[in-house]
């Protein structure tokens, strides 16, 4: 698919939609079937390569409303079992077919409080839009209903207008519930929790909200303003914050409770232990994890030199090891930073590649260069011990392994050099040990996850937690959707508490 201007989309759409204007009721499937996807209109690349704005630029009006009268409103609703939040997909497109806006961001708030964040960042195309009959009728899951860009479509219309609505809380219970880490999962706690009548306090390591929202993700494809909206939205309701605030230091995780008076605690604290390929070279000068590299370039703002001190490498050439979403925001964020060419290194072909399509396709259009079938043997560096190459090797690929992708099988002496000055790894994060460490009856597994049962809970009494702590490295949504679960826990034991104590209470 090649780049195509907003204004030629906008001039297609507006032909489809002078001619259903008015007729959702009386549109049949077939006329719906013919509808032609509506493409997110985007900045051109070569303008967006070189700023940090949002790289798409949304629906109009007309646009959304066309792309919701493709939607079948199938009596089945798969597309709600592919939600992890389980959001009402078809009654919110509903409402948008026919232009009632409003009303369709008061469905989706129903069961989540970010949508503005989720319709940019969560990865659709294998979730809701992945069940999609209309994507399946066509056999193509990218002709699918665009449910992630109309959930956008409704967030951002609400927040231009200033008419974003805070949600009712319930009378107080006096019950506190701890939450550590501003991440979506303790996002989406802190949400549930609070609109029971709970005390609410979120505890973030940082200096900024947002967890991996806010370090992880640029601002290319989810700006902070966007987050910090969403956000202020829960400070309405009440809840708390406390920043710079790191438990299991600051304080010991069991002391919110024996001494803090916090009736439950939830952790989400994410998944940001970088993780390394363990080879030779990479202490060199000029290598680094994703993690520390987007971290300074988005939390700490290095991009924008004018006004920041963050230090951020200077690269010519960089080459970024992996093939994840993760990969693809480092790759991007490093042409923004100055980099004259950037190679994405991945040991297999495109069709494995985690990263989703769309981001993939942004990048080259933006001029990343792709290798596939080959991977970095060793790092080289000069007598400064800074890098000045990297010796990679050629891969083919065998039999599927247990993510049920084709095992990359190295083909032997293929080895050959790149030059290039900045290596950065981003073949994924591992869990943050403190916690855990410092409560050692707190049950892990092998990979540092904490355990849990069904309900979220942990192996320690009234801990809780969700996300990529217990996942590893996953998405958005999915912690989403282990917030909600874990909430209800929690909003089911305080209720129990509350009723016990009532009943004691008259008892005496």
């Amino acid at each position: 698919m090649t780049y195509v201007p907003p204004e030629v989309i906008e001039e297609k759409v507006l032909e489809i939609y002078e001619d259903i204007k008015g007729r959702y009721a009386e549109l049949k499937n077939k006329d719906k079937l013919k509808i032609p996807t509506v493409e997110m209109p985007a900045q051109d690349p070569h303008v967006r390569a070189h700023n940090l704005e949002e790289v798409a630029i949304g629906y109009t009006l007309e646009e959304a409303i066309v792309e919701a009268n493709r939607c079948l409103q199938c009596p089945t609703q798969p597309c709600i079992d592919g939600c992890p939040v389980r959001i009402d997909i078809p009654a919110f497109i509903e409402k948008i077919a026919l232009n009632e806006i409003q009303q369709s961001v008061d469905i989706i708030k129903e069961a989540s409080l970010l949508p503005a964040i989720c319709g940019r960042v969560c990865p659709q195309e294998s979730q809701c839009q992945a069940t999609c009959i209309v994507g399946k009728a066509k056999k193509d899951v990218d002709k699918a209903v665009a449910i992630g860009r109309l959930e956008r479509f409704a967030a951002d219309w609400e927040r231009e207008r200033g008419a974003i609505k805070v949600p009712e809380v319930k009378p107080e219970t006096g019950k506190k519930v701890a939450i550590v880490g501003s991440g979506p999962a303790g996002l989406v706690v802190a949400a549930d929790v609070r609109r029971e009548g709970h005390d609410v306090t979120i505890f973030e390591a940082f200096h900024k909200l947002g967890g991996v929202m806010r370090y992880g993700i640029p601002e290319f494809r989810l700006p902070n303003d966007i987050v910090d909206i969403e956000i202020s939205t829960l400070k309405k309701m009440g809840i708390k914050f406390q920043m710079n605030y790191v438990v299991g230091r600051t304080r010991k995780l069991t002391d919110l409770m024996a001494k803090d008076g916090f009736d439950a605690v939830f952790l989400g604290t994410g998944a940001g232990l970088p993780i390394f390929m363990g080879i030779e070279g990479e202490n060199l000068v000029g290598v680094f994890s994703a993690n520390e590299y987007l971290t300074r370039a988005n939390l700490m703002r290095a991009f924008d030199r004018e006004h920041a001190d963050t230090p951020i490498y200077k690269s010519k050439v960089v080459a970024v090891l992996g093939g994840g979403n993760v990969a693809m925001d480092s790759a991007r964020m490093a042409l923004r930073l100055g980099a004259e060419k950037v190679y994405v290194i991945y040991r297999r072909t495109e069709v494995e590649m985690p990263a989703r399509k769309e981001e993939v396709l942004h990048a080259k259009e933006e001029g990343i260069e792709f290798h596939f079938l080959q991977n970095a043997k060793r790092i080289l560096g000069d007598e400064k011990g800074r890098v000045v190459g990297m010796e990679c090797l050629r891969y083919e690929l065998g039999e599927p392994d247990a993510s049920g992708r084709r095992r990359p099988v190295v083909i032997e002496g293929s080895e050959f050099t790149i030059d290039l000055d900045t290596v950065i790894v981003a073949i994924g994060n591992g869990s943050n040990p403190l916690i855990s460490q410092t409560v050692p009856e707190l049950k892990v597994n092998k990979w540092g996850n904490i355990v849990v049962n069904e309900k979220q809970k942990s192996s320690v009494d009234k801990i809780y937690a969700g996300g990529d702590i217990v996942l590893g490295a996953a998405t958005v949504i999915l912690a989403m959707g282990e917030g909600r679960k874990a909430a209800a826990s929690i909003n089911e034991l305080l209720a129990e508490n509350v009723e016990t104590e009532k009943e004691a209470e008259i008892n005496s």
